[in-house]
């Protein structure tokens, strides 16, 4: 252990990123980490678990929970996905609230704002993509979320350029409690590769097909072997939709979708892992399975 972790002055804790779908979360906590490990696509929902990523800081190792986008929602599988967003209040030391102020959710945002009011926890507010906006309206951002809550501060930031990424960092370090790390000096995140991987293909397969086959997707790691003395990778996935008219439309003529999304997919794969990947997908109907309970816990929701 160095001895920045041994020093009483060392600083650790959790921090929860919640937004409304599309806030910029993933991609926030992707540019933090140097390293990308959550999914990101234009599309809501894409990421439905809870993303663990660890910031390790010369004097404050920062481990930052990724949540799917907070909204109002009726089905089983969304139910499932705010439940596993809001459940992380209750594990963390500081939130930070993440807003699109180029194109903000206002009712998503009403949500998010009642639910922080209920706690005690404090609260950091990143204003994201500045970028994509007039310095006026920003101003009138800044205005309106001050009188929203009592934040501990109002950050403006773009997730995607980094600007002004490193005052947040310093915020929330400034924050955090005394005491020593959680992880080793190495860690990045707590997930699995296969879990990785596997959202690495549902992330293809988020950005490569039309509106209503994202959704429906799933995807299970059937088989993943290290082979050749860790040189090749060998994975068997499984790509699960709803109804038979959704696989045709993941394989593609003749199969051009499926081998369009393995190749995407092997390739940031492969970029994770340092290695040769050898991929081979399948896809399979799972009728209904986004209201499916049983289902739902067979996938990991």
């Amino acid at each position: 252990m160095s001895e920045n972790e041994t020093d009483q002055h060392f600083r650790s804790g959790y921090v929860a990123i919640l937004g409304a779908p599309n806030a910029g979360k993933s991609t926030l906590l992707n540019r933090l980490l140097g390293q990308k490990i959550s999914i990101t696509s234009k599309k809501p929902q894409t990421t439905r678990n809870r993303i663990l990523g660890v910031v390790q800081r010369p004097a404050a190792q920062i481990i930052f929970l990724d949540t799917p986008g907070v909204h109002q929602s009726k089905t089983p599988l969304n139910n499932r996905i705010v439940d596993a967003a809001l459940a992380t209040l209750a594990e963390v030391d500081l939130i930070l609230m993440m807003v699109d102020v180029s194109s903000p959710d206002k009712t998503a945002e009403a949500l998010l704002i009642q639910k922080l009011a209920e706690q005690q926890k404090p609260v950091l507010l990143a204003l994201n993509k500045i970028d994509q906006i007039k310095r006026q309206q920003l101003l009138g951002h800044i205005e309106a979320w001050s009188a929203a809550l009592s934040f501990m501060a109002v950050v403006p930031i773009s997730a995607k350029s980094g600007e002004q990424v490193d005052q947040l960092l310093e915020i929330m370090e400034t924050n955090l409690p005394l005491g020593p790390p959680f992880f080793p000096p190495d860690s990045l995140t707590d997930l699995p590769t296969r879990f990785i991987a596997a959202e690495l293909i549902r992330e293809k397969a988020f950005r490569l097909t039309g509106q209503e086959i994202p959704y429906a997707v799933a995807v299970t790691v059937d088989e993943f072997k290290t082979e050749k003395n860790g040189r090749l990778v060998r994975i068997h996935a499984t790509i699960h939709v709803e109804r038979d008219s959704q696989k045709g439309i993941v394989i593609g003529k003749k199969g051009a979708k499926l081998k369009q999304i393995g190749e995407a997919a092997r390739q940031a794969i492969e970029e994770m892992l340092e290695t040769r990947v050898f991929l081979k997908l399948f896809v399979r109907v799972q009728k209904n399975w986004t209201k499916d309970t049983k289902a739902l816990r067979k996938f990991g929701y």
